[in-house]
């Protein structure tokens, strides 16, 4: 009744379009590190090229855009939509930090005849050595280059705050939760790796995907789970439509007006979400009524991969359930 209420007073008073909420920091889409031979011109290109496959790749929701027409050209022309660059040093040895014009890649993108699915949050890794500890950067670098070569960007847990984190073989709701708000993601990749094997849990929305890998090396394990990682992830976000679906979604853990607005600013600034109506509330829950250009269940993976929005409990009358995270 109480939340009832408040939808009233949200609706009477215009909360909803007024109200905005800030941007989440994030890694830009449009920033990446690969590796360079040394500084001469022609291993820079090479970099700036092989760093706006990533960037298109991420731009596009993972799309392989490398059969797209005019795709060859774009990234023979990568210098030239170059925002700025620098130099670092890195495990492996040298590498460039470059960043993309916006614009200009999602002109290119769109020149390609692309339907943009919005670019992916970044996955975040909490990788355990045998003894437990938290895998530092150094260590993970065959890992997010596996990642990042597939098109997604990755952040890693500050080991000095990981003492309550999930791992293997538990990955509780609250934690989850406590870490999408704290990374802003809801792609998180749990690891234990011992000698030439490692397992897996990949935390995306729906359902938990595990799996174990073996290699010639700990590099090997790496970068298979980094492509193993990008596979799953291809099948439960990649679904690019077109069509207008209409469907219903059910939103719990809305607290206040606040929470409300801020729940529609998220919701409409998908790109795949064309429109949404409040139909009902009940409880700490609301029924809305969305067109999309996604199924609901491909569209609440989308959505929860966020980090401001996890699968919640099913409803009677509802395609798909989601939870709001505060």
């Amino acid at each position: 009744m109480r939340l009832s209420r408040l939808l009233l007073v949200c609706l009477m008073l215009g909360l909803a379009p007024l109200l905005s909420v800030h941007a989440q920091e994030q890694v830009s889409p449009y920033t990446v590190v690969v590796s360079v031979a040394d500084t001469s011109d022609a291993a820079r290109n090479n970099a700036f090229s092989d760093g706006l496959a990533q960037v298109l790749a991420r731009t596009s929701g993972g799309q392989d855009l490398s059969s797209k027409p005019g795709y060859a050209d774009v990234l023979k022309g990568a210098a030239g939509i170059v925002k700025q660059f620098q130099y670092q040093r890195a495990a492996t040895g040298l590498a460039l930090q470059v960043t993309f014009d916006q614009a200009a890649v999602q002109r290119a993108v769109a020149q390609m005849g692309v339907a943009s699915a919005g670019s992916k949050p970044p996955v975040l890794l909490v990788v355990r050595d045998e003894d437990g500890s938290v895998l530092t950067k150094d260590a993970l670098t065959a890992l997010t280059q596996a990642i990042a070569a597939r098109g997604y960007s990755t952040v890693l847990a500050d080991p000095a705050k990981t003492g309550d984190t999930p791992n293997l073989t538990s990955a509780d709701p609250e934690q989850v939760a406590a870490l999408a708000r704290q990374y802003k993601t809801g792609l998180i990749l749990l690891g234990q790796v011992h000698g030439n094997s490692g397992d897996w849990v990949l935390v995306s929305g729906g359902p938990q995907q595990r799996w174990n890998n073996d290699g010639a090396n700990a590099a090997a394990v790496l970068t298979d789970a980094g492509n193993g990682l990008a596979d799953r992830l291809a099948k439960q976000l990649n679904v690019i439509g077109s069509a207008n679906i209409d469907g219903k979604l059910w939103i719990s853990g809305i607290n206040s007006a606040m929470d409300y607005a801020n729940l529609l600013a998220t919701l409409r600034a998908d790109p795949a979400v064309r429109q949404v109506t409040t139909m009902s509330a009940q409880s700490d829950g609301m029924l809305f009524a969305v067109k999309a250009s996604l199924p609901m269940d491909a569209l609440s993976n989308s959505l929860a991969a966020g980090g401001r929005l996890l699968r919640g409990d099913s409803h009677s009358e509802a395609d798909a359930s989601l939870r709001w995270v505060h």
